[in-house]
């Protein structure tokens, strides 16, 4: 049985960067990954660019049963240490939008400077490894793997949540989690694409691949991006922030006209151009199909305005501010970014990422119940939870 002070279960991005800094402490670190590439994630993250965090974050931008256990793990370790780190690597990035970070060449500059951290301070990666089995001993864990019998002092789960499954996605974090009597919260697809029911869902194929901007709100949230229209239903960063605040059934709020007065807009229109049809003054604001769409959506009449009767534009108004649908549901774990709920952070420390029941049993990264919204949020809370833990393990 080989024996190891500290082993880390997921080579992600938690997974490696806690490796990476026990490591500096002096510790003897495994990292094990069923997988046969470490990082899938992050390598595909941000369109292959990997938006790495965001300039901005803090525990406001994150969902938590318990919204203030993140605070300690991201002010201890923040978005400046790690520019910092990346930095020193002298890997170039850029500011998108919003204070998020990504990489001007490709994500596998961020996987090849935490394979260099781990490789500098002695961390060994086992990938292909199966996990048979994870017992607690005296001496701290005993696992059975595919490639043999593993003792260690400090047991770290890494193992992320079930989003992605095409990328390795498993329960086996909240399966450990369970075995060791701790409580996880029920889960479900976050910062993911909102499908429609048939009607809408017809009509709304229609304007396939067209985005426009949109405050989008549910659950007294609200987010100010675009929205992109798609042959399934709704995606784009509106609908990907507001998903992770939309239970099924919920209805969403859209506000199609973030910067327009409609009802100022739609007046003075009727006098300067009072035989213009209202698809024509649609179409100044929104692109041609939409326009039309619009109208056939929401069963206006396309009329000159000067016919347009103050009920009329009433509607118009309020159909246009406050366009409500209810999604039939979300595309699922299949193409979500993240996984809301995992181990109640009521059962860690919020200093060390240890198990209050279970002594040096430590869980980092989205395995447990923090997510964070789009924009490079839940790789600082990765980055965050791992250097907490990796200062105790």
């Amino acid at each position: 049985m080989k024996q190891f002070d500290v082993v880390v279960i997921g080579a992600g991005a938690a997974g490696l960067f806690c490796a990476a800094e026990a490591g500096k402490r002096g510790r003897k670190v495994l990292v094990l990954d069923h997988a046969k590439k470490i990082g899938r994630k992050i390598l595909m993250s941000g369109g292959g660019r990997c938006n790495f965090t965001n300039m901005y974050a803090s525990a406001e931008n994150y969902l938590c049963e318990n919204p203030h256990f993140c605070k300690s793990a991201l002010s201890r370790y923040t978005q400046w240490d790690f520019i910092g780190l990346v930095a020193e690597y002298g890997i170039p990035y850029h500011e998108k939008t919003l204070g998020q970070l990504f990489c001007d060449n490709s994500a596998s500059d961020i996987v090849d400077m935490l394979m260099k951290e781990c490789s500098k301070s002695g961390v060994t990666i086992t990938t292909r490894c199966e996990i048979s089995s994870v017992t607690k001993t005296d001496e701290g864990f005993a696992l059975a793997t595919s490639q043999g019998d593993y003792q260690s002092e400090s047991l770290v789960i890494a193992t992320g949540g079930l989003s992605l499954p095409k990328l390795g996605a498993t329960p086996f974090g909240y399966q450990i989690a369970e075995q060791f009597g701790l409580n996880v919260l029920p889960t479900r697809a976050g910062l993911v694409p909102f499908t429609l029911h048939e009607q809408e869902k017809t009509l709304l194929a229609q304007l396939s691949g067209i985005a426009i901007d949109t405050y989008a709100s549910c659950n007294d949230t609200t987010f100010k991006e675009a929205t992109l229209f798609t042959h399934r239903g709704l995606s784009g960063p509106a609908m990907l922030q507001i998903s992770s605040y939309w239970h099924p059934g919920d209805t969403l709020h859209l506000n199609a006209a973030p910067s327009l007065d409609v009802s100022e807009d739609l007046s003075e229109s009727q006098l300067k151009n009072p035989d213009s049809l209202l698809t024509t003054w649609l179409a100044k604001h929104y692109p041609k199909r939409v326009a039309s769409t619009l109208c056939e959506l929401h069963g206006w009449d396309n009329k000159p305005l000067k016919q347009l009767n103050t009920k009329d534009i009433d509607n118009i108004v309020d159909k246009l501010t406050d366009w409500q649908i209810k999604p039939n549901g979300t595309e699922g774990y299949r193409t979500a970014e993240v996984t809301l709920g995992g181990v109640d952070t009521d059962e860690l420390s919020s200093k060390t990422m240890m198990s209050k029941k279970v002594e040096q049993l430590f869980f980092i990264g989205e395995v447990v119940d923090v997510t964070g919204w789009l924009g490079g949020y839940n790789f600082q809370w990765a980055w965050s939870s791992g250097w907490a833990a990796a200062q105790y393990v």
